[in-house]
């Protein structure tokens, strides 16, 4: 199965209508370039200040999200709605939620972000993304016609064993919508990407987001690899705009018989404890 797929970069910020609009925009460009799937990033619709989530929080069937179903099947395409603010019954707390929504503009794999963003890197990035986010607590695969899709969120992809098990549960595409800090970004991004591709020999999709509004810099250079490891599209250039690669679902299945990472895994070992040598006063672990 061959898809040409789309990733937008956004400069997402403060208004939420305006976020909304380019949003739409986008994906409408897109398709209009022939895409058949088209994959937004993480906090689409709003970055700003946490303290206003509870204004621009929205349930899945939102506004929001309903009229990317409208754009769906109007176009016959694929969206995956990179994340929003979703209401959560936790005082004060929000989760980050995403979905993919199908051609017939139907969602599914309503997944939540279950990695928050608590780092503090001094002099570069510090965030809290657990004061204002509940976590997720589902894994999730999409088994669509086209692909079986792999769902994941931003500060997810330094975690391997998540994307390990979605991808020995079937995942051919793995998604990775992001507002990825520009300190960590310009070391981290695009290594990180590469490795959870070339690991489980998968597609990996990251749209993501570029700007400050959320208090620190974002790193943007959004990217489509392939099961090998190849940087199929990449956006260099810095602004809001649009990257394109075609994919071959066939080629994942390929990969995955040459190196059958998969298939040789010995999970039941481990699972069990590890044995510790300590060889002489010396020794630290």
């Amino acid at each position: 199965m061959s898809l040409k797929v789309a990733a937008v970069q956004m400069q997402t910020g403060p208004s939420k209508d305006e976020n909304v609009a380019a949003a739409m925009a986008m994906v409408e460009e897109a398709a209009g370039q022939g895409a058949d799937l088209v994959c937004l990033p993480e906090y689409f619709t709003y970055l700003g200040p946490e303290e206003r989530y509870g204004e621009v929080a929205e349930t899945v069937d939102g506004e929001t999200l309903s009229g990317l179903g409208d754009l769906a099947a109007r176009y016959g395409i694929l969206i995956h709605a990179g994340s929003l603010v979703e209401p959560s019954p936790y005082a004060g707390k929000f989760y980050n939620t995403s979905v993919l929504i199908d051609r017939a503009g139907k969602q599914h794999g309503l997944y939540r972000k279950m990695h928050l963003f608590d780092i503090d890197v001094p002099d570069e990035v510090t965030d809290q993304e657990s004061a204002f986010t509940a976590p997720g607590e589902e894994l999730i695969v999409v088994v669509l016609p086209e692909f079986a899709a792999g769902m994941s969120i931003c500060f997810d992809l330094r975690f391997p064993e998540l994307y390990r098990v979605l991808a020995a549960a079937g995942a051919q595409v793995l998604f990775v919508p992001a507002a990825f800090a520009y300190a960590t970004g310009k070391v981290h991004w695009k290594v990180l990407l590469q490795a959870r591709a070339i690991e489980n020999h998968a597609y990996v999709v990251a749209a993501d987001q570029e700007g400050d509004a959320c208090g620190h810099p974002l790193w943007g250079h959004t990217m489509i690899i392939d099961p090998w490891g190849a940087v199929l599209a990449e956006r260099e250039a810095g602004g809001a705009g649009v990257i394109y690669a075609d994919i071959d679902i066939a080629e994942v299945e390929r990969r995955r018989e040459q190196v059958p990472v998969l298939s040789v895994r010995r999970p039941d070992l481990y699972e069990k404890p590890v044995r510790i040598e300590n060889v002489g006063p010396e020794t630290r672990i």
